[in-house]
């Protein structure tokens, strides 16, 4: 059975020879700057509580805890990830009726 690889994939492929093993030294380097780009820092923020309840009710829709929630909103931000579907949405109706 032939897997069928996309771009990237072909690309590693076909450019396997360029690649080297790492050493045990190095790989425990990689991981530990990985490990150290995954750290936590727990913060305390005040929030308005009627938006707090709004956070708990929409992370309870996408069935995780609310913190979980707020960090990944707040990841989507800074990584320009984070859609507004609602004004996406608005604007395909106006296109579709203009």
């Amino acid at each position: 059975m032939k897997i069928k690889l996309d771009n990237f994939e072909r690309d590693i492929e076909k450019n396997l020879n360029q690649f080297s093993e790492i050493s045990e030294n190095e790989y425990k380097k990689i991981n530990k700057i990985i490990d150290k780009a995954n750290q936590k820092k727990i913060i305390s923020i005040r929030i308005n509580e009627n938006d707090l309840e709004t956070i708990k009710l929409k992370a309870g829709k996408e069935g995780m805890p609310y913190q979980t929630y707020i960090s990944s909103v707040l990841h989507k931000y800074i990584t320009n990830q984070l859609i507004d579907e609602f004004n996406i949405r608005k604007a395909i109706q106006l296109i579709k009726v203009g």
